[in-house]
């Protein structure tokens, strides 16, 4: 195995240049490309940057194919803020890549002489490396600041043939899996002695293994039909429009629907940009929707309460007004609110001062009881936030209704990125996710991942559709998020006994002395 170690290792000038391009490949794996069968390439490529590798250059591997992967895969926050809180957020998530891969290159290192034969190093390696980037992945997602849950390896396959089993292990356990192939791959390379044709087949039996597994079966409980409306409305930061025009935008998509028998009609986040909890005028515009659609309307909107504002959705009956609200639980820092105001201002105070007012983080349930039918709302960056959508079944929602404005975001590829998220949502937690818009991409997704309706982004209209709802509880969410801190110790535990063969391999100084001993043995650089 040492020659062919030999043989892998790529001088550190090209294992920098191997990084990038792996980082660009992995994006590649993600909407609106969508090459899903690049996310364990993409993996496979940056641990092979890494064989040989100590933890310091272990780092700058990781620290370059991080930056290159996040530079592009969030390159659509440049739209309207420009370059300064693209590098930023970038350069934050980089430091967590880095710090992963420089574990994960003592594994890759230490690992095969820890598990000694091939059965041990096929076995353990692999577990130990997707456990290292699965928990690197959980603790991004929610540190610093409620974290970023963007770019989770899990994401890249919304429309792959993977999708599937985010229903059995969740979005983390899915990430994992993907992660366990690109390592198998790279760890069955330096297996040279088992033969060609082996390798190929353990390679090929361990896709086939995970491809058999079947979708988990999700038991209609019910149906509801709905109309959701996307009002084409530039509702971004820098946006210039009149007090009510994203509210007449949506009620212009919304009348010509009267006369359509629905349960409850949903317009997006934002959807009326004047408050009807403070305005006669927007007030009586909702009632009158209400009341003409002969059902609830769901609208997103800002409200102010006891000083503090919130990022809102409400459930509104004519006649009786907001008989629910649910606040948005995670709005999203440095664009909702300023975490830190008086620190980080010195640094960027033009940018900072943009965000003229702090969203409160909400504490209502996130479940709306819509005429006996139990929906699970979600504000724009709440369909990330994997505690929010557990919340949601442990309340017993039938349907999600993802609420969202990417007007901010043009015609990047953040709108897409956030409909995958919706859409594996949909089949993690096997119900119907309505993901709509103020601008796209609007989509009704069933559970097992179809798209029964959509609208073109930056196009007005809606969709109505009879849709299923289900009670059916997916492994997934019966397992909560146990099975992410399962695989996370896992990897804890091989890089624990992996440091431990480093200190026990290392040569005391009276071994250094007798000739022949090489004192590079078990070292770590």
């Amino acid at each position: 195995m040492e020659g062919t170690e030999r043989s892998l290792r790529l001088p550190l000038w090209a294992a920098l240049i191997f990084a990038a391009g792996a980082g660009a490949v992995l994006d590649a794996a993600f909407p609106d490309r969508g090459w899903w069968f690049l996310a364990p390439v993409g993996v496979g490529l940056m641990l092979v940057a890494l064989i040989g590798r100590g933890p310091w250059t272990g780092l700058l591997v990781g620290l370059v194919g991080g930056l290159s992967f996040w530079l592009i895969h969030i390159w659509w926050l440049t739209l309207y803020l420009g370059p300064v809180p693209w590098l930023a957020l970038a350069v934050l998530q980089t430091l967590f890549f880095g710090a992963g891969l420089a574990l994960t290159a003592v594994v890759l290192r230490v690992g095969p002489r820890v598990w000694p034969t091939p059965l041990g190093r096929l076995g353990m390696v692999p577990v130990v490396v997707a456990g290292l980037w699965t928990l690197r992945e959980a603790l991004s997602a929610v540190w610093p600041y409620g974290g970023f849950a963007w770019g989770r390896v899990a994401l890249s396959q919304s429309e792959g043939p993977f999708n599937s089993l985010a229903a059995w292990v969740g979005l983390s356990g899915l990430s994992f899996l993907l992660v366990w192939l690109g390592a198998l791959g790279v760890q069955l390379l330096r297996e040279p002695a088992l033969g060609r044709g082996l390798r190929g087949g353990i390679a090929a039996a361990s896709v086939a293994l995970l491809l058999v597994i079947p979708a988990w079966p999700t038991v209609q409980s019910g149906t509801t039909r709905l109309a959701a409306v996307q009002g084409a409305s530039d509702a971004g930061l820098f946006a210039r429009f009149s007090p009510g025009q994203i509210l007449d935008d949506h009620v212009s998509g919304t009348l010509p629907l009267i006369g359509e028998d629905v349960d409850f009609v949903v317009w997006p986040e934002n959807a009326s940009d004047i408050d009807p909890t403070r305005s006669d005028d927007a007030a009586r515009v909702a009632d009158t929707i209400s009341r003409e659609m002969d059902a609830p309307l769901i609208t997103g909107t800002i409200t102010r309460r006891d000083g503090k504002y919130y990022n809102s959705s409400l459930l509104w009956k004519a006649g009786e007004g907001a008989v629910a609200v649910y606040d948005k639980v995670h709005p999203v820092p440095f664009a909702e609110y300023m975490p830190d105001r008086a620190f980080w201002r010195p640094f960027a105070p033009e940018l900072i001062d943009l965000v003229s007012r702090d969203y409160a983080i909400g504490t209502q349930s996130n479940v709306f009881d819509i005429g006996g039918v139990l929906a699970g709302i979600a504000i724009c960056f709440d369909i990330a936030d994997d505690q929010l959508v557990h919340e949601m079944i442990d309340g017993n929602a039938e349907i999600i209704l993802a609420q969202t404005n990417n007007a901010d975001f043009g015609r990047t590829d953040e709108s897409v990125q956030q409909l995958a998220i919706a859409r594996l949502r949909a089949i993690e937690a096997g119900r119907t996710v309505v993901n709509i818009s103020t601008v796209g991409s609007s989509a009704i997704i069933t559970p097992d991942g179809r798209t029964i309706d959509s609208i073109p982004t930056w196009q007005p209209g809606s969709m109505v559709q009879s849709v299923p709802l289900s009670d059916t509880v997916t492994p997934a969410m019966a397992f909560g998020r146990a099975l992410e801190w399962f695989v996370s110790g896992i990897g804890l535990a091989g890089l624990a006994f992996c440091l431990g063969g480093v200190v026990t391999s290392r040569p005391s100084p009276a071994r250094e002395r007798v000739p022949g001993v090489d004192r590079r043995v078990g070292a770590v650089r």
